[in-house]
């Protein structure tokens, strides 16, 4: 499903240049539940905005269903990214002046799908938070933001869902919750990818990938 060869990615020039990522390579399969790890600096949040297609490689190849995303086009990157790709970050994202049911409805704006309400509706009481539909972000704890958030992300049924430390804000309880939902979600075969710095939030993954300096050094079945 999604393939990564030997991608680099440097920032800068000549003396001043980093490298953020040195030849990654490796596969998801569909229905895989991967944790990237590794220290602050080595990489993680690059390689997550790499296969989201939020930053482009300087060298190698991503490809996502059959389709490289490294050589496309800006717009046709964002149709990717629109109807293939869903992002949960650690920061919500969730826009203070909506409600959570209309923060769920974001990503279907441009989208002519029907029963949209009906959907976004039905992933909010999924989430248990179908009495909180039309209360606004600061009404709502983080436990139930990031709820909100994974809706959203879940609205336009993405192909491949990345989450960057999702849980990174939360207590113990409430980021056990929210890794419940993610275990839950991957047993029903969706595909998720997950940065965490937390070794018992990647434990719950299937397969951990170890990042250092920009190079994997491991990979861990679990």
């Amino acid at each position: 499903m999604l393939e990564v060869i030997q991608a680099s990615k440097v920032y800068g020039q000549g003396t001043a240049s980093v490298k953020a990522l040195q030849d990654i390579s490796f596969k998801v399969e569909k229905g895989e539940f991967i944790a990237i790890m590794g220290p602050s600096g080595s990489g993680k949040s690059t390689l997550l905005n790499v296969i989201g297609g939020l930053d482009r490689i300087s060298s190698g190849e991503v490809i996502l269903d059959g389709q490289r995303l490294d050589n496309i086009n800006e717009d046709a990157l964002v149709s990717v990214r629109r109807g293939k790709i869903a992002y949960v970050f650690q920061q919500y994202h969730l826009l203070p002046s909506l409600t959570a049911l209309e923060n769920v409805l974001l990503p279907l704006t441009f989208c002519n799908a029907n029963g949209k309400q009906r959907r976004a509706q039905e992933l909010l009481e999924r989430m248990g938070l179908g009495k909180r539909a039309f209360h606004k972000p600061g009404q709502l704890s983080g436990g139930e933001q990031q709820r909100v958030a994974i809706a959203r992300a879940l609205v336009n049924d993405p192909l491949l869902t990345l989450a960057d430390e999702p849980t990174g804000n939360m207590d113990q309880k409430t980021g056990k919750e929210i890794l419940d939902i993610f275990c839950q979600l991957n047993k029903e075969g969706r595909s998720i990818i997950m940065v965490t710095h937390n070794r018992e939030a990647a434990e719950r993954a299937k397969k951990i990938i170890l990042l250092q300096d920009g190079c994997i050094i491991d990979q861990i079945l679990n």
